[in-house]
């Protein structure tokens, strides 16, 4: 009886542990490691189109004439004092302000750049672009008169015209994501474009019919040239769809001022004597462009970001 016993013991101690065996295990679940931040969207290559306009734009000029060389008693003999001619010359042929008014058209081109983000919400970068723009000059033709103080007059017929051809710019861009596909920036750098300036002023005696004094004597400057100066903006970015961006952007830009110099030699028919007149146009060409763009980003080396995602 007790073998029997011992044995139904033993044979319940060993289903006990089978069954124990059989038991699905408690064990902790494992530590997954975090996932990996998202792609940086930004990081990469881009080239765009833009259009847009300018406004403000400054091609004020001013012209100044004074007397280089003059014969003795100019205009003739000593009947008349020259200096007076002179003088009266120079007041009639110098304009301030032609041109003083400001004028804007319309800028169109296209541009290329690089950015790269880091610490997840900054973008810098590096832009290249060039814009042709239309209606984005100024002319004036102004009358101006000076009296000598023998009745007669100088008088002045001056027509000066500015245009800016086109514009580009390399500029340095930094800024921040105010979301993962919206990014508020400030940029600036070089700029560079094509001035271009006109000015002709034609002088002559208001009597010279009459008393045969100065029929005529012109002068003027015709000026192409590249201009670089410097430009500063900002503006906003937004990524609406994997590799595609469109933003709108400020810039103002600086070229300088242009300062050229030509001579209006004169010859009085009365008496056969000679002067010489030297004159300066000078121009400012400045101003201000709003336009807007869209980007194609390329980001090489990474599959493209779902923007939908974030």
């Amino acid at each position: 009886m007790k073998k029997i016993a011992l044995s139904v013991a033993a044979l319940a101690i060993s289903a006990g542990s089978a069954i124990a065996a059989d038991l699905p295990s408690r064990k902790a679940a494992p530590i997954l490691p975090p996932p990996p931040p998202p792609a940086p969207l930004w990081t990469g290559f881009y080239v765009g189109l833009n259009a847009g306009g300018t406004w403000a734009n400054s091609n004020s000029q001013s012209i100044g004439v004074g007397p280089v060389a003059a014969d003795p008693f100019w205009p003739h003999g000593a009947a008349i004092d020259g200096t007076r001619y002179l003088a009266a010359f120079s007041a009639a042929a110098s304009v301030a302000g032609v041109n003083s008014g400001a004028n804007g058209g319309f800028i169109g081109g296209g541009q290329i750049g690089y950015n790269w983000q880091f610490y997840n919400s900054f973008v810098a970068g590096v832009e290249a672009d060039i814009q042709g723009l239309t209606g984005n000059s100024a002319s004036r033709s102004v009358i101006t008169a000076a009296p000598v103080g023998d009745g007669t007059n100088y008088v002045a017929i001056t027509s000066a015209r500015g245009n800016l051809d086109y514009i580009g710019t390399v500029r340095g861009r930094l800024g921040w994501l105010f979301t993962p596909t919206l990014l508020v920036y400030g940029t600036g750098g070089l700029a560079y474009g094509g001035v271009s300036l006109n000015t002709a002023s034609l002088v002559y005696n208001d009597v010279f019919v009459t008393t045969n004094h100065l029929p005529a004597s012109f002068g003027g400057v015709n000026f192409s040239n590249t201009q670089v100066g410097w430009t500063a903006g900002g503006g906003l970015e937004w990524m609406f769809m994997p590799n595609w961006s469109a933003k709108v952007e400020y810039l103002y830009y600086d070229l300088g001022t242009v300062a050229q110099n030509f001579a209006m030699p004169a010859t009085d028919n009365a008496s056969g004597l000679n002067a010489l007149f030297g004159g300066q146009v000078r121009a400012r060409v400045n101003g201000n462009i709003v336009r807007a763009g869209v980007n194609y980003h390329f980001n090489w080396g990474s599959p493209a970001p779902v923007v939908a995602k974030y």
